[in-house]
């Protein structure tokens, strides 16, 4: 059965990508780790054009590679140890390079590069929730976009667990870890 109204569930409940697939919310929301999660009303202007900028460098870079560059709303499902779905993200930017974790669904697995970018209510979930899912998951490199302090901090998967390099502030040069050849400068990106 559709469900059209989040209203209808039981937000205490934890569920699975099957039950993702059968709503129709007006609002976006996340599975994580079975609990829904509402996401942030529709991006500022500012998440919008930075995402945009950034997305420009991307794809630039990745165009003539095997690595697929994505923007939300895009679904990447995150299996648990036992391939169980109950955690759906939608990442602001994402880079997978295993084409074989796309399907008509979106992503299933792990990214190679997961960017999100910060809008005002969403940074604690940004900030703990998502960092934590993300290390746990496997993804080799986080950037998290701070747009009201203008910075990026990018954070690469060592052993498991992610190490935290300087923060890269505005006009400063770019550089990621898993993709050293990945460099552009930050100036004007919080510019408009």
């Amino acid at each position: 059965m559709e469900i059209t109204n989040i209203n209808q569930l039981d937000l205490s409940k934890t569920y699975t990508f099957a039950d993702y697939l059968m709503w129709r919310f007006k609002e976006r929301v996340e599975l994580i780790k079975g609990k829904i999660l509402k996401m942030s009303p529709a991006p500022a202007p500012i998440h919008q054009r930075i995402s945009q900028k950034i997305n420009q460098k991307l794809y630039s870079f990745f165009e003539n590679t095997p690595c697929e560059l994505f923007y939300a709303p895009f679904d990447v499902r995150l299996p648990n140890k036992n391939g169980e779905i109950h955690t759906v993200v939608q990442p602001d930017l994402c880079v997978i390079c295993d084409r074989n974790k796309i399907d008509d669904k979106g992503c299933l697995g792990a990214p190679d590069l997961v960017i999100e970018i910060l809008s005002p209510g969403n940074s604690k979930k940004e900030m703990n929730l998502k960092f934590s899912l993300y290390e746990e998951s496997g993804i080799s490199e986080y950037w998290v976009v701070d747009s009201s302090e203008k910075f990026i901090l990018i954070y690469s998967l060592e052993n498991g667990e992610y190490i935290s390099r300087k923060p890269v502030a505005d006009g400063e040069m770019l550089q990621s870890i898993k993709f050293p050849d990945l460099k552009f400068s930050t100036e004007n990106l919080y510019e408009f």
